[in-house]
């Protein structure tokens, strides 16, 4: 069983993270990246799972901690995972990632962002054509376009 001071990096076992994908006024919520494994690009706002909260906690509190705007988190669209391997074929990082549909409650959004997201801002569906981002953002945004559309 993991420790909970078990770090992110070299973990004992997979780790399970949400993201929030949260649309307002026809723009995607969008954070850059601080910290390795996506350190620079661009993602779903989201982050660790903690011991005894939901999926739906999880995504609301990180929201929040990340970009200071309040959401109300729904069910899952989108999981997939992320096993980074170092030189010596270690696995480095492994997450379980579970995106989460979110509606926008309220607070303001804070640009710089907050714990390892270096910066939050609202895309429209053609600025994130060419925003650097990981493989797995890019699919979830293109294998998920209908249901986004609907919001």
């Amino acid at each position: 069983m993991a420790e909970a001071t078990e770090t992110r990096e070299y973990p004992g076992s997979p780790r399970v993270a949400v993201g929030a994908v949260v649309i307002h006024d026809g723009k995607l919520l969008m954070v850059c990246r601080g910290m390795p494994p996506a350190a620079g690009l661009w993602s779903i706002p989201g982050g660790m799972v903690e011991l005894g909260e939901t999926l739906q906690q999880a995504a609301e509190r990180e929201i929040l901690e990340e970009t200071g705007l309040v959401v109300r988190a729904g069910e899952p669209i989108y999981s997939f995972e992320i096993i980074d391997r170092d030189q010596q074929e270690k696995v480095r990082f492994h997450y379980v990632i579970i995106d989460l549909v979110a509606d926008l409650v309220g607070g303001k959004l804070q640009k710089q962002g907050g714990d390892d997201a270096r910066e939050a801002r609202w895309f429209s569906f053609d600025e994130l054509k060419n925003l650097p981002m990981s493989d797995m953002t890019r699919k979830l945004l293109e294998e998920r376009s209908q249901i986004l559309a609907a919001f």
